[in-house]
């Protein structure tokens, strides 16, 4: 999952190399924190958070295998 994560979120980015995704286990529930280059916040944002949605809802949607709750939370 950390993979697909990092994956997508690199395609999206000026600076791929600054990409960095990390998994919190909390019981139920799964955050991964994707960290980016501060200038490319806005680009994993999107405008009015569209792709950071669209990203938590492909990652949810690829959670259903693992039976998690999973959630993206986007750290600069």
């Amino acid at each position: 999952m950390e993979e697909l994560v990092r994956v997508i979120a690199k395609a999206l980015v000026d600076h791929p190399e600054d990409v960095a995704v990390t998994a919190v286990d909390k019981g139920n529930l799964v955050v991964y924190e994707l960290s980016v280059h501060p200038d490319d916040v806005g680009k994993v944002i999107g405008k009015q958070g569209r792709i950071a949605k669209s990203l938590r809802t492909v990652v949810a949607s690829a959670a259903v295998k693992i039976d998690k709750r999973v959630t993206v939370d986007i750290i600069s």
